[in-house]
């Protein structure tokens, strides 16, 4: 493969002005992480420190391998939504332990006493999601009062939903660790219950189904917390716990101990290419972004610092123009990349249905860069079938069998969203730059859309339209529209797996690629009608 040429300027006036506003994103992004990062007022962080236990984060880094990397997942799931904050009470992330790339969920005990809040509970579910597809052993780090019980309507299902993922991974072979550090009750009682191992730390895992004011309330029986769910009762007369831990730091030895010889997956030893650094700095990407989704980059310079060497081969470089398709490595690591250059015509769509086919047949997975207006509308466009040969892509896209990772790098409109496999499309991860927003359509056109119905509507009843009240209702819902089109509101809904500094995307993708490709996959030639 032929190294990129960049035409990139890096002394421009446009270079310079996008790297500063981009730059300017990443500290508002870095303030949001770090109210993520918040674990609970600092009288409970005393308490725990207090009582010689770890916080939640400290149990991560103690856990995972020195210099192990952490892909951390969701951090903002629920940010802005009135719960208990941004990332709920659970920390949670990819990692080595032991020399096994786990899943690690921590719940924070020091925030809420790590009561389950809806975000918590649709973050929890879509780590199970990320466990199953890519084969990911899990540790749980427990510590939790349960359900958050003025949410318990919305809650009460989705946490069946992750008690049976427990089991069905169990299943499949896929083993979880639960390590009890402090309260499990109610439902919370099946997270260590259903798993494979379950360690409890003496004096400090509590699990019940119900604690001693509920026993007393339904059976007038009076217990106190140690003799109804304690550690040692529990691995001495129950048998549900079967490791007992003298404090958190034995607790966590013995995790690490049980991942000595859990196995690997199936394909844990697929071959590398040679890995080799971009000839472009990633750190440039700040430079090619512009500030308005309507300004146009060239997302060739993109994968100039994404690939191995800057080294891509371009399918169909002359045909289909506003849609990039490209082979290549990344951590040497092969893809198909799936890059936007425009709005999607008929040929660009039926170029990338056909590349996703030949990606299936290689055993290619898949790496989309997303931003899309959507497809090309008019009379001249429907005639020539639009429709059928968007139709083509979000076919191959919807059956496609390969996994595929997505990349939010700018706009994402409409079915051009569908297109380009966002999250309903089942990617297996979706990270978004800070710069990205999402919507059926932009607030302009959507804002006109929708002062056109309102205008027709007011000719045909014959009445004079309000020019001041359509302004006023224009400003209103364009200023919801924008608020409702962040990576951040995307990210608080969970439509993401996380808001990335795009200079780290290649970090990413490497570390997302080596799960995909160490859990092993098949492909498909199978497909849904396509109308021609």
């Amino acid at each position: 493969m032929q190294a990129f040429r960049s035409k990139l300027d890096t002394n421009s006036k446009a270079y310079l002005e996008n790297y500063a506003y981009n730059t300017a994103l990443l500290e508002e992004l870095e303030t949001v992480m770090k109210e993520s990062r918040f674990q609970g007022k600092q009288k409970y962080i005393e308490k725990a420190r207090h009582s010689k236990q770890l916080l939640a984060r400290e149990r991560v880094e103690l856990l995972l391998d020195p210099d192990s990397p952490f892909l951390e997942l969701l951090p903002l799931a629920g940010l802005g939504e009135g719960g208990f904050g941004p990332g709920g009470t659970i920390v949670a992330g990819v990692g080595l332990v032991s020399g096994k790339i786990c899943l690690v969920v921590a719940n924070v005990g020091t925030l809420k006493g790590g009561a389950i809040d809806y975000a918590t509970v649709q973050k929890h579910n879509r780590l199970g999601e990320i466990a199953s597809e890519n084969r990911l052993p899990v540790i749980y780090l427990v510590a939790s009062a349960g359900v958050n019980l003025p949410e318990q309507e919305k809650i009460f299902n989705a946490c069946g939903t992750l008690f049976r993922g427990i089991t069905r991974r169990s299943k499949d072979n896929i083993p979880t660790v639960s390590v009890v550090f402090g309260n499990s009750t109610a439902g919370g009682a099946y997270i260590p219950g259903m798993s494979d191992y379950a360690i409890f730390v003496k004096e400090r895992a509590k699990v019940f189904l119900a604690g001693p004011p509920l026993v007393k309330m339904a059976t007038n029986e009076i217990a106190d917390d140690e003799s109804l769910g304690g550690a040692e009762m529990h691995s001495r007369v129950s048998g549900v716990s079967d490791y007992l831990a003298e404090d958190d730091y034995d607790a966590i030895r013995q995790a690490r101990e049980i991942m000595e010889f859990v196995p690997q997956p199936a394909n844990a030893d697929f071959t590398l290419h040679e890995v080799r650094e971009p000839r472009y700095s990633p750190d440039e990407i700040k430079g090619i972004v512009p500030k308005s989704f309507k300004t146009p980059f060239d997302c060739r310079e993109i994968m100039a610092r994404l690939a191995d060497g800057s080294e891509f081969s371009e399918f169909k470089p002359e045909y289909g123009k506003t849609l990039v398709t490209a082979f290549a490595n990344i951590k040497g690591m092969p893809v198909g990349i799936l890059g936007n250059n425009g709005v999607l015509f008929s040929d660009s769509a039926n170029k990338g249905a056909q590349f996703i086919q030949l990606c299936n047949q290689n055993q290619t997975p898949l790496v989309f860069l997303q931003n899309i207006t959507g497809f090309m509308v008019g009379k001249k466009y429907e005639a020539e079938g639009i429709i059928k040969h968007g139709a083509k892509l979000i076919n191959a896209v919807a059956n496609s069998e390969v996994p595929a990772i997505t990349i939010m790098t700018g706009a994402s409109f409409g079915a051009g969203n569908y297109a380009m496999n966002g999250r309903m499309y089942k990617p297996r991860f979706l990270f978004s730059w800070p710069n990205s927003v999402i919507s059926v359509m932009g607030a302009e056109q959507l804002t006109g859309v929708m002062e056109i119905i309102g205008r027709n509507a007011a000719n045909k009843a014959g009445i004079p339209f309000d020019e001041e009240k359509a302004k006023k209702q224009k400003e209103e819902m364009t200023k919801e529209i924008d608020r409702k089109s962040t990576a951040y509101y995307s990210s608080a809904q969970l439509w993401d797996d996380g808001v990335i500094d795009p200079s780290e995307t290649r970090e990413y993708l490497g570390m997302c690629l080596e799960l995909v490709y160490r859990a092993g996959f098949e492909s498909t030639q199978r497909y849904g009608v396509f109308r021609m």
